[in-house]
């Protein structure tokens, strides 16, 4: 047998081998080997393989690949001091094992290169600063929560809330990019596998795509290594070709849940939710082989997909993703039913990046929408208890409903970035009285966008091509307009009569009686007598004169009273 030979041929070259002295499931207790490093690739005699997990001072323990019957007794020889995958542009368009075997039935595939599927994360001053946007083509995505090329954003949720289906969307939308997809489904049915090809393919988003696949009948093994072995392949394409990638591992609560499996059986001690000690370092070393290298400017981007039951983000795995990753969108199961798909919830998801590679148009329109949301949000709990609204707490809860059907899209129905801007800024900017035909704008919209010329400092045909495309989709509901022109000739009425009755009334009366503002003592200083103008004032008040100084107009005069005499 050739896998006989290959046993063979490494014994005669003195690579160091082992006997199996216990067989636990997939757990081989093997003594000797000795030197050996963890993750060494193990052959044994039959042909079939292992890999080192645990290194012990007189036995190794080895996690065994496939399943094929071992028997205590028999011989084992390293092969290579690291486990290796084999990578390759062959791969690309390609549905795969962890071992690299076609799945597809299309042919073999084969490989250009190996890379080690432990491989470390580059280092911090191998890394250089990310500056540019990944386009989702979600709205609510690429607008208020951008993703960045380099970046770790997580994904969680509750079961069924539609985590897949906008994973698998920002999947297709990268044909139309650069970007490399690496999809690795983990203990997956196969009817989630086969929709997966099948959305992909229909969608002509296969063809730059590689996706891993372990079903929930294999190994606990093929399930924990699948998140690596798909880090392996992008890495090839990211630091080898230069190329940027994307990764998605849907889902690392599949993986965690295998190790933890992997763990109590090898007799390693349970920590929180019975999960190992070592859990949050086994993710992170998965998210951290994500970035931007300097020595050539290619990005790899990692999504990771966590379960979060009954929406609970406070549970174990989701706080310890979340505190290694870079943001995250959080999908909830209400909003799902209810309002909008992808199921995002505006409330609680966050990106650490900000507005990184986003331009200023993009930047305004983000802040308007989160203002709208919060007022739509405010106006939706009044609205909830049949509260009567104020005419502008109507309008945000009107705005709020017509964002919420721009920014539902099915898997398929993505936007560009300029797609987009066009899309938002005729919602956000509507007057209440314009009514906008949402489902014909985004059928239009294309054809705008594709027509756009700007420079860097966005000076350009936009804003024609806007109001060009808003006198197609916009209606004016006149009778709304009507009720608002009323009600603003009714509260500038009321404005006119609350200026009226500050104002005094003629004759010194205010409307309510009062007297109005008495007049100053003090004479005028300008004088009808133009001779007294010449005079300085201080010569007037000076000179004397036989005549008592009369008293002011609005006072009676006060007569003299002689010394000694009291006031009467």
């Amino acid at each position: 047998m050739e896998a006989d030979k290959m046993f063979k041929e490494l014994v005669d070259k003195g690579q160091p081998v082992g006997e199996i002295i216990g067989i636990d499931s997939f757990l081989i207790k093997v003594r000797g080997l000795q030197p050996a490093n963890v993750h060494a690739l193990i052959r044994f005699e039959d042909g079939s393989k292992g890999y080192i997990h645990h290194v012990y001072e007189d036995y190794v323990v080895v996690m065994k690949l496939g399943t094929t019957v071992l028997r205590i007794g028999m011989v084992c020889v390293i092969q290579h001091s690291e486990l290796l995958t084999k990578v390759g542009k062959n791969f690309v368009g390609r549905v795969v094992n962890i071992f690299g075997e076609p799945l597809d039935d299309k042919g073999p595939i084969e490989p250009d290169a190996v890379w080690d599927v432990f491989h470390n994360a580059p280092m911090l001053y191998e890394r250089k600063l990310l500056d540019t946007q990944l386009e989702t083509g979600i709205t609510v995505l690429d607008i208020n929560y951008s993703l960045v090329r380099g970046q770790r954003m997580a994904v969680l949720g509750d079961g069924k809330v539609g985590k897949t289906a906008m994973t698998t969307q920002i999947a297709i939308n990268q044909k139309n990019t650069d970007i490399t997809v690496i999809y690795v489904l983990i203990a997956k049915r196969q009817r989630d596998v086969a929709q997966l090809v099948d959305r992909l393919e229909k969608n002509g988003a296969l063809e730059k795509a590689i996706i891993i696949v372990t079903n929930m009948f294999e190994s606990l093994v093929t399930t924990y290594l699948a998140p690596y072995i798909g880090a392996a392949h992008g890495e090839y394409f990211w630091q080898q070709l230069a190329m940027d990638t994307l990764v998605i591992y849907d889902d690392l609560t599949s993986h965690a849940q295998a190790y933890r499996e992997i763990s109590l059986i090898a007799g390693v001690s349970p920590g929180r939710d019975s999960y190992p000690g070592d859990m949050f370092y086994t993710h992170s070393s998965l998210v951290e082989r994500a970035g931007r290298l300097d020595r050539n400017g290619a990005t790899q981007t990692i999504l990771p997909i966590i379960y979060a039951p009954s929406g609970d983000i406070t549970a174990y795995l989701p706080t310890n993703v979340m505190s290694m990753t870079d943001g995250q969108w959080i999908l909830d199961m209400a909003i799902f039913k209810d309002t909008m798909r992808p199921a995002v919830s505006t409330g609680l998801s966050v990106t650490r990046v900000g507005g990184v590679g986003q331009n200023k148009r993009q930047k305004g329109l983000a802040a308007t929408l989160n203002k709208t949301l919060a007022g739509y949000r405010v106006a939706e709990e009044y609205a909830h208890f049949g509260t009567e609204l104020s005419p502008e707490a109507q309008a945000d809860y009107d705005k709020g409903k017509a964002l919420f059907r721009l920014m539902n899209q099915d898997i398929g129905e993505g936007y560009s970035l300029m797609d987009q801007q066009f899309l938002l800024d005729l919602v956000l900017n509507a007057k209440p009285e314009e009514q906008i035909d949402i489902k014909k704008m985004k059928g239009l919209v294309k054809e705008y966008s594709a027509k756009v010329q700007e420079d860097k400092d966005m000076k350009g045909n936009w804003d024609q091509l806007r109001d060009e495309l808003k006198a197609q989709v916009v209606i004016i509901d006149e009778k709304k307009a009507a009720e608002i022109a009323k009600a603003a000739k009714a509260a500038e009425t009321a404005a006119a009569k609350a200026v009226a009755a500050e104002a005094p009334a003629e004759g010194g009366k205010k409307p309510d009686g009062k007297d109005g503002d008495k007049k100053s003592d003090k004479p005028d200083e300008k004088k009808d007598d133009k001779s007294d103008d010449k005079k300085p004032e201080a010569v007037k008040t000076e000179e004397k004169s036989d005549k008592p100084a009369e008293p002011p107009k609005d006072q009676k005069p006060v007569e003299p009273v002689a010394a000694g005499e009291e006031k009467k």
